[in-house]
């Protein structure tokens, strides 16, 4: 038998919360609050932030727009439905989700949206698993395999110096070529 004062101690105690929270390839450190896509750290805005948050504090369930305004802009007199709908957006964006084929945030017409994606609460940090190439979104293979498949020319474009020295070799090839008229007409 306890004691009054044992049921009292073990009545009080507050129930800590995992630290971390798990789907599919990411995990969230509460503690932190920062996301992680297999180990990566990935930049969350604190709008969007606290929309994952309402989402996986409800996984399975409808979490109404009303709610999100609430949690997001409870003093705000903004538009929110179109707040909403951008955030929701850029979520799914930083998740690689998409609305038309959902793994992670599904909305459900005219009421919410709803974390379908399974949810598991964990103490300790999770060992990094790269993401498996047939769990990736569309977009994130298309860009992988662009990055694969990247060779010079494409690369060199997007480089400052390559601009530079194009620029410089159409203007000397111009001054050339005008150099070249000149002469021949003496």
């Amino acid at each position: 038998m306890h004691s009054q004062e044992e049921r009292q101690s073990s009545n009080n105690t507050a129930i800590v919360p995992a630290r971390y929270v798990c789907f599919g390839q990411f995990h969230l450190d509460l503690k932190k609050e920062e996301l992680f896509n297999g180990g990566a750290p990935v930049k969350l805005q604190g709008k969007i932030y606290q929309a994952l948050l309402a989402l996986l504090q409800k996984p399975g369930e409808i979490v109404t727009r009303e709610e999100l305004r609430m949690q997001l802009w409870p003093d705000a007199h903004v538009n929110y439905d179109a707040n909403v709908n951008t955030t929701v957006n850029k979520l799914r964006q930083i998740l690689g989700d998409s609305a038309d084929q959902p793994a992670f945030v599904e909305t459900i017409p005219r009421k919410g949206y709803s974390f379908i994606a399974k949810v598991e609460h964990v103490d300790h940090a999770p060992a990094i698993v790269p993401p498996q190439p047939a769990k990736l979104s569309s977009a994130t293979a298309v860009r992988e395999r662009a990055e694969r498949t990247a060779s010079f020319f494409p690369t060199a474009l997007l480089s400052r110096w390559f601009t530079v020295g194009v620029v410089t070799l159409v203007i000397a090839s111009m001054l050339f070529g005008a150099a070249l008229v000149l002469y021949a007409h003496r």
